[in-house]
């Protein structure tokens, strides 16, 4: 009785809010205008705060900058092989290989992470967020820009990448912890106002995100073949990937414990926002039916994690 009291504890909240988001779309509460709104909240407010405080409080070892090392490589791979698999399997779409790469751990990843684990744990996600915030902010924006029809510059794109708050966050948070500013001022007690600050900020992350996803979960019109045919392809590349990982991790690092924080990171969808380049009605279809099939993968994903204390 008491683990399904503690399996509710963690899976009710996060089913109640999703729904709370569709309800608002159902019921025009909200304006599409409100949830860019609110996501505009997050990726440059509440997120921030989270990265910031998860950088800054980790120890850093030769693992923390080979660890993101890997995982940047492993979205690489994954991009490739998306590439590669989807023409053998006459997926025509040129948004394959993106779907297949990436991980929305921004928008998704934290709020399920923390859920399961506790904030205290983020700094071990957040190991393995580095890797794929690096490749999604270059990378795979540069692929994207030179693979769409309205080709990016890339001054514009190293400009965006640059002046990222994510990517501030992430420094400031590296530039605390690394040069062990933030333990020099635990013992004054400055670190503890540091801390308010950014715990505050941060708190309603989760439930922003959340609702934000209820409200574009949207399963009108999808093309199944299609969409479960790539969902299909990218869990079969993310669980061979996932399973690479692992092993190389443990056996570099068998006391690193991330095995938790890179489950987590490969239920995810890709990157949320992949629609924003889909320059034709039809793709836009394909790829918003992609992200919201794989966004309920990834909460059922959830769920059984929760489910057997995974």
């Amino acid at each position: 009785m008491a683990r399904s009291i503690e399996v509710l504890r963690t899976i009710l909240p996060v089913l109640l809010v999703i729904v709370i988001g569709m309800y608002c779309r159902s019921r025009a509460l909200i304006s599409r205008e409100g949830i860019n709104a609110l996501k505009n909240v997050v990726v440059n407010i509440t997120l921030p705060a989270v990265l910031i405080n998860a950088f800054a409080t980790t120890k850093y070892t030769l693992m923390d900058v080979a660890v993101p090392l890997m995982v940047f490589a492993i979205c690489l791979a994954a991009w490739f092989l998306g590439k590669v698999c989807g023409k053998m399997l006459k997926m025509n779409s040129r948004f394959v290989p993106f779907l297949t790469t990436g991980f929305e751990a921004g928008m998704l990843g934290y709020a399920l992470f923390n859920m399961l684990y506790g904030s205290s744990h983020t700094a071990e996600f957040a190991r393995i967020d580095l890797g794929q915030v690096l490749f999604v902010f270059t990378l795979y924006k540069i692929l994207l820009g030179l693979d769409s029809k309205e080709r990016t510059d890339a001054g514009t794109l190293l400009k965006e990448m640059v002046l990222s708050p994510i990517i501030i966050a992430i420094a400031a948070g590296v530039l605390l912890g690394a040069t062990g500013l933030y333990q020099a001022l635990v013992p004054s007690g400055i670190s503890t106002i540091i801390d308010s600050c950014t715990d505050f900020v941060s708190a309603p992350t989760s439930t922003i995100i959340l609702l934000t996803i209820g409200y574009d979960l949207v399963f009108d019109d999808i093309p199944w073949k299609e969409t479960l045919k790539v969902v299909g392809l990218r869990f079969v590349i993310m669980m061979v990937l996932r399973t690479l990982l692992v092993w190389v991790v443990s056996l570099l690092w068998p006391e690193a414990g991330l095995t938790q924080a890179i489950n987590v990171m490969f239920i995810l969808p890709p990157p949320f926002v992949l629609p924003v380049f889909a320059d034709d009605a039809d793709q836009r279809v394909y790829v918003s039916s992609a992200l919201s099939t794989s966004t309920l993968l990834a909460i059922a994903a959830f769920a059984v994690f929760a489910a057997l204390g995974i």
